[in-house]
C-alpha cells in the first residue's frame, strides 16, 4: 500500500469515527443511536485494517476482524435487545444538556482533544499519531454522554464510546496491541455490557422505566 493511499484511508476512517460520536450526541432516538454505534465500530475496524495492511500483520488483520464482529455485531445487538418491548425508553426525552449545547460542547472537546494530544504527536510524527486526537476526542465525548444522559441505556452507549476511543488511541499510538490483550479487553467490555443490559432490563421490569432521575425520586 502506498503512503498516500494509506494516509487517505486512515484519515477517512478516523473522520468517520469522530463523526459518528458527534451524531450520537445529536440524536435522541435510542434505536438510531445503536445503529450509529455499530457504524462507529465499523470505522474502528477499518482503521485497524488499514494499519494491518500497512504493517503486513496477520495478527492485526485478526484483531480487525474481531473488532468488526464484536463492535459492529455483538455489542449493538445486545443493546438493541434491551430496547425490545421498551417503547417508553426508546428516546432520550430530557437530557441534562440540550442538542445545541451538546454540539457546542463537542466542538470544544474536539479542540481540547487536539490540544492535549499535540505533545504525544510531536514525539513520533506519523499519519497514525496524527489521528490520535480523534481517539482522545471520542473518549471525551463518551464522558460527556455519560454525565449528560439520564437513561441507563444512553449511559451504556457512553461507556461503549469511551471504550472505542481508548481502543483507537491504543492502536494508533502503538501500531497495534497484542491479540491476547485485545481479546481480554473485549471480553471485559462484553461482560460489562451484559451486566448493564441485565440491570437495565430489571429496572424497566420493576419500575417501568430506566430514567435515573425518576428512579432517584422513587428513592426520595
Amino acid at each position: 500500500m502506498s503512503e498516500s493511499l494509506y494516509t487517505q484511508l486512515l484519515y477517512l476512517a478516523a473522520g468517520a469515527f469522530l463523526l459518528t460520536a458527534v451524531l450520537i450526541l445529536w440524536r435522541r432516538e435510542l434505536a438510531v443511536i445503536v445503529r450509529i454505534l455499530a457504524l462507529q465500530g465499523l470505522a474502528l475496524a477499518v482503521m485497524v485494517a488499514v494499519l494491518a495492511a500497512r504493517e503486513g500483520s496477520v495478527e492485526l488483520w485478526a484483531v480487525a476482524g474481531g473488532i468488526a464482529v464484536l463492535r459492529v455485531g455483538v455489542l449493538p445487538h445486545l443493546v438493541r435487545r434491551a430496547l425490545t418491548g421498551a417503547e417508553a425508553a426508546r428516546r432520550e426525552s430530557a437530557p441534562s444538556v440540550n442538542v445545541a449545547s451538546s454540539l457546542l460542547a463537542a466542538a470544544g472537546l474536539t479542540l481540547l482533544g487536539f490540544a492535549v494530544s499535540q505533545p504525544l504527536v510531536a514525539l513520533a510524527p506519523s499519519p497514525a499519531t496524527q489521528a490520535v486526537p480523534v481517539g482522545v476526542t471520542v473518549v471525551l465525548i463518551g464522558f460527556l454522554v455519560l454525565v449528560t444522559r439520564r437513561r441507563a441505556l444512553s449511559q451504556l452507549v457512553g461507556f461503549l464510546l469511551l471504550d472505542n476511543g481508548i481502543t483507537a488511541v491504543g492502536f494508533l499510538t502503538t501500531a497495534g496491541v497484542g491479540l491476547v490483550v485485545e481479546v481480554g479487553v473485549s471480553l471485559d467490555v462484553l461482560l460489562a455490557v451484559l451486566v448493564l443490559q441485565l440491570l437495565a432490563t430489571r429496572m424497566r421490569e420493576t419500575f417501568g422505566d430506566t430514567d435515573l432521575d425518576e428512579l432517584r425520586e422513587l428513592r426520595d
